[in-house]
Formats: C-alpha cells, structure tokens, sequence
C-alpha cells in the first residue's frame, strides 16, 4: 500500500529538488492546501499511518527524497511529517535545510565529505552515502574564500551556484584575522523574519531557487577558532581551539538533550525551523580577531585538537582515524572536549589531492563542522 500511495504522489507533480530536498515550484503549485487537493480529505489516522511507513522505509538518500515530498503536499501532511521526522541528534539523519544548523547524532559520527576546487576558491560538502571514500554523495553545503585586504571569508551557503550574502540561502560565514591564526564563525538569520513570514505567508513549501534574492541579514557569532603561534621557528602540528559560543559545557554529556537550535534567513514555513540559539554578541568578533581569549569561554563548550603521537617508524606524527584519513596533512585533527575525554565530537583529514573526509556528532552541527575545516585550509603565516 505504502509504494502505491508514493507512486500516486509522484504522479500528483510533487518533484522534489535534488539539492537539499527542496520542493520545486510545481510541488508547491499543485500539491497546495486548497479544498480541492484530494490528499486533505485522508483520515488522520490512515495518513498518519502511511507516512509513519514512508519514514521507516525511506532512511536513505535519495530515496529520502519521497519524505521530503510528502512535506510539500499540504499543510496537513507537512504537520505529520514535522511531527514525525525526528532531530539528527536523535534519528541520525540529515532531511529537510535545518538539519545542518541541528546538533549531529549522539550515538556516533556521521560521515561526509568535502570536495575542493582550487580554481574557483570553492568548497562543496557532501553526505557520505556508503562506507567507500569515494561516492557521489549528498550535496549539504557549499561554501567560496573571498580574500580581503586584512582578512579572509568564506561564505556557506545550501546551493553551490548562488553564494551572495544577501541570497536567501544564505546561511553563515567564517571571517578569519590578518595572520590567519583566529577565526569567528557567523550564523546569519533574517533580521525580518516575522514580517517575511506574515507578507509572504504561503501554504506550501519555500522554494529557495524562486525566493527574493535581497534579504536583509544579521551576523551573530556563534563559535571562535584559534591555531597556536609558532616561536623561534619551532615546527610541529597544528595546535587549534574551538570556542562554541552557543554550546554550553553540559551537552557533551551523554544524557544532556541539545539546546543548540537555529533557523535558516528567508525560510518562511515552520518545516524549516526550530528553537532560536542564543546568539553571542556581534560587537565580540573583533575583540577575539583582534585580541586574547581571556574572557571568552564564558562556561561555553571548548574543543581542542587531539595530540598526534611520534612514530618512530614512519617518523611522523599519528592520529588513528579509524580508516577514513589515508594522506599525510598538517591539515588534519581530531578535535575533543578535553585531553582527557575520548569521544571525537569532529574529525577532518586528506583522502586525495582534493578531497577530504568530515566526520561529526553531537553536540555539533553540519554548519559549525563545515566552517571549523574550512578554517584548516586557510593560509597561517605564523602557524607553521
């Protein structure tokens, strides 16, 4: 029954995106809320049931896709699936644009990785869909270096082909200082959402491709990086700390549930958001780009990278990561809450020229883990 219900859906127009699992323009034309949609007139109980099965079944991408569409069908079906679809945190699955600003699952890492184009300056992040290091995977974001006179950003953004600040897939930036050694994470958010949402209130889902393209966006910081200056020429690995300003210290503990929540600039339907973060003050950005930690940790969450070990054999410095970094690279760290906790809430390393594995979990996001690495690729005068 459940594979007839998901054929008679397609057949109803309702396509959905490949990138992010957005609904294109005609599922949001022909699967609206009006009266004569025949999908309103299902009993609770019957539907609740059919998409309940539709979740189980499709646990994977692409075919997650189909729960994607039944979120763009109408405004009864869309409460069920919000209802249904659980946290990352929670059912370890990435589905609808907010799952990259959730924290990840807490019952491991989650597999992706990154692709980088050194022509273009850009960075694409991807689902890993299989255990192999080398699948197509599924897009999540993408983000470009923009260099300036005395620092460095890179914006991120949920399409690869539209990466302005003021577009609605806008979703943050990483700015770094002059000497690339400190760098602030920036989340950005609609400064009128409420007004967008009651202006444009639309009864099926938003379609990033069609929104308006200027948006008027706030910054708030809402993590900050820091790699140790080397002295005296002293060489050796990279040493790295990560201020997760919107993360308290508690939620690295096991039974902690997560707080850390976000929404998405120009979303204007409740598919696409959950609780606001508590957002750090801008005006700290360039007091820590500028300046020392002291005063900045403010009972957040403090990751810091774990310590490689010599191997006098290879003569290097070793990591174990469990098969998913194959390359050498002063690139690559495992980051922890403490030297002496051995849960790896991040780990990033080299598998090819360009390509790079990104494994995170709880109390994280998709989003913080993306512009952490991206931070790694950045030029570090006095690091190294």
């Amino acid at each position: 029954m459940t594979l007839t219900f998901i054929a008679r859906l397609r057949s109803r127009r309702v396509v959905v995106q490949d990138q992010l699992g957005v609904p294109d323009q005609a599922a949001v034309d022909g699967g609206g809320d009006g009266e004569d949609c025949c999908w309103t007139k299902l009993p609770p109980e019957l539907l609740r049931e059919v998409l309940l099965r539709i979740e189980d079944s499709e646990t994977h991408w692409p075919q997650r896709k189909t729960v994607v569409a039944c979120a763009g069908v109408c405004s009864s079906w869309r409460l069920i699936v919000k209802e249904i679809v659980k946290f990352p945190e929670i059912s370890g699955k990435l589905t609808f644009p907010i799952s990259v600003k959730q924290p990840g699952p807490k019952d491991g890492l989650l597999h992706c990785f990154i692709k980088r184009n050194r022509s273009t300056h850009t960075y694409c992040l991807y689902l890993s869909l299989t255990n192999a290091l080398t699948d197509d995977g599924k897009f999540l974001l993408a983000a470009r270096k923009h260099k300036r006179p005395t620092h460095n950003d890179y914006i991120i953004s949920l399409r690869a082909e539209d990466m302005s600040r003021g577009s609605s897939s806008y979703v943050g930036k990483l700015r770094s200082n002059y000497l690339g050694n400190r760098y602030t994470i920036l989340a950005g958010q609609s400064a009128d959402t409420g007004s967008k949402m009651a202006k444009n209130h639309s009864p099926g889902l938003p379609n990033l491709k069609h929104a308006s393209s200027k948006i008027h966006l706030v910054n708030y910081s809402m993590a900050h990086i820091s790699y140790e200056l080397e002295v005296l020429g002293s060489r050796g690995p990279r040493r790295m700390q990560c201020i997760m300003g919107t993360i308290p210290t508690a939620p690295i503990l096991p039974e902690e549930p997560a707080r850390a929540r976000s929404e998405f600039s120009g979303s204007n339907t409740d598919i696409f958001q959950s609780n606001p973060i508590a957002h750090s003050e801008p005006a700290s950005m360039g007091n820590f780009l500028s300046g020392s930690l002291c005063g900045q940790k403010n009972g957040a969450l403090v990751l810091i990278n774990k310590a490689p070990r010599w191997n006098e054999q290879l003569h290097c410095w070793c990591l174990n990561f469990q098969g998913r970094v194959t390359v050498a690279s002063v690139k690559n760290f495992q980051l922890v809450a403490s030297p002496e906790n051995r849960k790896i809430v991040l780990q990033f390393g080299k598998v090819g020229k360009d390509l790079f594995t990104m494994d995170y979990q709880y109390p994280i996001s998709a989003f913080q883990a993306f512009a952490i690495c991206l931070s790694s690729f950045d030029t570090k005068v006095a690091c190294e």
